[in-house]
């Protein structure tokens, strides 16, 4: 298959250095800064047990990015539905052999690291549905027999996270596929009947398939100051937290609800409520300056390739990193239920950190890459 192309046509390592995108990779940098400096406060001042992790996590990922971004794009439009396949077999494998944590199966125990596939599958899924829409057209995209496939891109990864249980995952990949369909230029009607479904179902997914703890989690947000010191005590004291935090903050090492272990999983699903306690209102709207930097500068991105394979992943890619940064800062501030989304470069997580650099890594390489000739499917 690759050697249907001529990947040595394209632009040279002193052209793709050239065409980095040294902006993006700087604000990267900083959030994960942030991040560090974060896990440090978390440790009550100390690099150990989190920041040090972190910072190493950080430094490999980087150098996996940048090698992801001089990869021609040919390369990986070739490789899409290969890596969506091994994403699907992790997923599988999760599901018999996986490693066990917090009430879920949802981890692969590497030894030396644990890898959460699901996590991986996002790229995976994004990448496959990119090279799918990949020169359709509009008469394609009116035939339902044409359609079906790529929806069962979704829904086979999205029943697997399922079975884990992960909601929230599973939420953020039909969302994710739902963002490529709509770029592909899938008809409107299609929207209309997902969402009718999707709201129909709702009683069906509360009655059979959530935990108790899941409909637990609901109930709460509904009302949490119905159980403040069991189900509500969470997002009660993160609230506390952000609102004692002011506007300038209690200063670096100093917030109170954090270091007097009041706030829990601070190092990974609270991270930015960390934050916004010791720095203030001010410190948290930097930190999401910066991230809304990064989501504008990856649209820009998408919208410059010329090639649709190209600026539907960077279009998904964007997608998916947005998702993750509005669920988590919305969930930490209780507007919506508790789940275990982190925060992208500055939570705790070696699968999260991963799958977040490699993405970035693809949306440079679609801008490095964005006048590649690509073929039609």
């Amino acid at each position: 298959m690759l050697g249907s192309f001529d990947l040595q046509s394209g632009p040279t390592l002193s052209q793709k250095l050239a065409n980095m995108n040294w902006g993006l990779i700087v604000l990267i940098s900083l959030v994960a800064f942030i991040g560090i400096a974060a896990l440090y406060s978390a440790g009550n001042g100390n690099m150990d047990p989190w920041a040090s992790r972190q910072t190493v996590r950080f430094i490999f990922c980087m150098v996996a990015m940048i090698i992801v971004a001089l990869i021609d794009q040919r390369f990986w439009y070739n490789m899409s539905y290969l890596i969506y396949a091994a994403g699907f077999v992790m997923l599988i494998f999760v599901e018999f052999m996986g490693q066990i944590g917090m009430g879920a199966q949802r981890w692969i125990n590497l030894g030396f690291m644990q890898i959460q596939p699901s996590e991986l599958m996002k790229l995976a899924l994004v990448m496959a549905l990119a090279r799918y829409f990949n020169g359709a057209r509009s008469e394609d995209l009116r035939r339902l027999t044409f359609l079906i496939p790529p929806a069962l891109l979704i829904l086979a990864p999205v029943g697997l996270v399922l079975l884990q249980p992960n909601l929230g995952t599973a939420v953020m990949l039909v969302v994710d596929g739902a963002a490529l369909f709509f770029l592909g230029g899938a008809p409107i009607w299609l929207f209309i009947v997902g969402i009718a479904a999707g709201l129909a179902a709702i009683p069906l997914v509360w009655h059979f398939y959530m935990h108790d703890y899941q409909k637990q989690r609901v109930l709460t947000f509904l009302d949490p100051e119905a159980d403040p010191l069991g189900s509500g005590y969470h997002i009660m004291q993160s609230k506390i937290a952000l609102g004692s935090g002011g506007i300038e903050g209690k200063g670096f090492l100093n917030g109170s609800q954090s270091h007097l272990n009041f706030l829990p999983e601070k190092q990974t699903d609270f991270i930015f409520t960390l934050w916004a306690e010791e720095w203030g209102l001010t410190g948290g709207l930097v930190l999401l300056g910066l991230l809304l930097l990064i989501f504008i500068y990856c649209g820009w991105i998408s919208f410059r390739c010329r090639h649709v394979y190209g600026r539907l992943l960077a279009f998904g890619l964007m997608v998916n990193f947005s998702l993750y940064v509005f669920i988590n800062i919305a969930m930490v501030m209780g507007l919506i239920p508790v789940v275990g989304i982190p925060l992208p470069l500055v939570s705790y997580g070696g699968t999260s950190m991963l799958a977040a650099m490699i993405g970035f890594g693809l949306i440079i390489s679609a801008n490095i890459h964005r006048d590649s000739k690509l073929p039609r499917n």
